[in-house]
């Protein structure tokens, strides 16, 4: 199990740039675009109906958090995956879910004595 201390660790400025960059539906939606190939940016903003400069601007977002890398060759740049997996991420995320799930449990086991000591003594009042 991964303990807070550990989890503060990866309070760094990867993750923010990582959190800030999929935050936004527009960029997750280009990721999972990317996902199924590269695309220039002209064919991003028309899939996405905006401006050029708004779909460069997101692009830089993905780019900063390592999620997207382009190649400008002549006037086309095009964008592809980044090599980040996120891993740091899901390690972060996944510090909070075992740490909620621990909770959770010990509610569950208050629940049921609570629920025990009803049934063997009957309600309180």
């Amino acid at each position: 199990m991964i303990t807070l201390s550990q989890m503060v660790q990866f309070s760094d400025a990867q993750l923010d740039a990582s959190f800030a960059a999929l935050s936004d539906a527009t960029r997750r939606g280009v990721l999972e675009r990317l996902g199924r190939g590269n695309a220039s940016i002209t064919d991003l903003a028309d899939r996405f109906h905006m401006t050029l400069t708004g779909m460069k601007k997101h692009v830089e977002v993905l780019e900063k958090a390592g999620l997207v890398a382009t190649e400008k060759v002549g006037r086309v740049r095009t964008c592809r995956l980044g090599l980040r997996a996120l891993q740091a991420e899901m390690a972060w995320i996944e510090g909070y879910r075992q740490l909620w799930t621990a909770r959770f449990d010990e509610l569950d086991k208050i629940v049921e004595e609570l629920k025990a000591r009803e049934e063997s003594h009957g309600p309180e009042r």
